[in-house]
């Protein structure tokens, strides 16, 4: 079972966590890179999750057949180690399953990936970036690695990166977008950096609206 899943908030609906698809969004506690521009930096801290993996099944069971997925999202969900029971148990209720990952734990979404209908894959920007905007050593290797097992697998994705202008020039953008096309991938879909209440060292992206469960099961 997946009583061991940290999960720090909850979206119960969503028309933009999976592009063309009505969804729940879980949000995991805890993720190993600190990006500026983060709009969840309190799901960034390992500690801190609140709510019981039996209170979401619960209320999951209550949006079967108004919810076409749930889309797993974080912090990083592959920091998670019983995030392939999760995903299992979501799936075992009719619901298909999404993912939002930046790709630092490629062994770990390797396991996953067999348990995924889509994946929002976070480019960070060009690959000598990487160190720079989430302020650890080499992690484009590991987001490189994860990318090529997203490609490899078949499970549908969507690559986005979030433009922050204080970290990333139309010139890196032009590199990151020809490093995906020379690696026979398209472009990455832009999403904008809000202005408010980040971990502090980007544009600024006010906190997504991530509620405990007992604040947003009621209809």
């Amino acid at each position: 079972m997946a009583e061991g899943l940290a999960l720090g908030g909850i979206a119960r609906l969503s028309t933009c966590d999976w592009p063309g698809e009505l969804v729940a969004t879980l949000f995991t506690q805890g993720c190993p890179w600190a990006c500026g521009y983060c709009h969840n930096p309190s799901l960034i801290p390992r500690t801190g999750a609140c709510i019981a993996w039996a209170d979401v099944l619960d209320f999951l069971l209550d949006r079967r057949g108004l919810l076409d997925g749930v889309v797993i999202s974080g912090g990083e969900p592959t920091l998670q180690k019983d995030l392939p029971e999760a995903l299992r148990a979501i799936r075992s209720l009719g619901f298909r399953t999404g993912l939002h990952t930046a790709g630092p734990y490629p062994e770990r979404l390797a396991r996953v990936l067999p348990h995924l209908d889509w994946v929002g894959f976070d480019v960070k920007g060009p690959w000598d970036s990487y160190e720079r905007i989430t302020g650890v050593a080499r992690s484009d290797r590991s987001a490189r690695a994860s990318l090529r097992l997203l490609c490899e697998s078949g499970v549908a994705f969507d690559l986005r990166t979030t433009v922050d202008p204080a970290l990333l020039s139309p010139v890196d953008l032009s590199a990151m977008d020809a490093g995906l096309i020379a690696e026979g991938l398209p472009p990455s879909r832009r999403q904008p950096c809000r202005s408010a209440g980040t971990a502090g060292k980007g544009c600024g992206a006010g906190s997504r609206a991530v509620h405990s469960l007992q604040r947003t099961a009621g209809n």
